[in-house]
């Protein structure tokens, strides 16, 4: 388990923002879990019109193979297969009169979806 970088296919890291980072926390402590072992989960999966899609959700803590970064308090776990795609990415937390959410800022990107939900590298 490697910590502090998820290299990417780019050779470039995740990095979190402070606004992620601390809406993050708050949900992670809502659902009752430790933030000192547990975190984000940041993953890539197949779907979506444009062929890729983001996940994410709360783990307990990282699995042997994961890139852990830790910044701002928070602590985001990004698999081996993922990594190739969100190198060199931000994550940051949106609010608004639109909604709020979570949002990756992905240099890697070539094209997206009409409505934003899916990605191609």
């Amino acid at each position: 388990m490697s910590t502090e970088t998820a290299d990417g296919g780019n050779g470039g890291t995740v990095t979190v923002t402070q606004a992620a980072a601390s809406e993050a926390l708050d949900l992670i402590e809502s659902e009752g879990l430790d933030t000192d072992q547990a975190g984000l989960r940041l993953f890539v999966q197949q779907g979506g019109c444009a062929g890729l899609s983001y996940g994410m959700r709360f783990d307990h803590e990282p699995e042997l193979d994961d890139a852990v970064i830790e910044q701002h308090g928070l602590r985001v776990f990004v698999d081996p297969a993922s990594r190739n795609y969100v190198g060199g990415s931000t994550l940051q937390y949106e609010g608004g009169l639109q909604g709020a959410g979570f949002h990756v800022e992905n240099p890697n990107v070539v094209s997206e979806c009409g409505c934003g939900e899916s990605f191609r590298t």
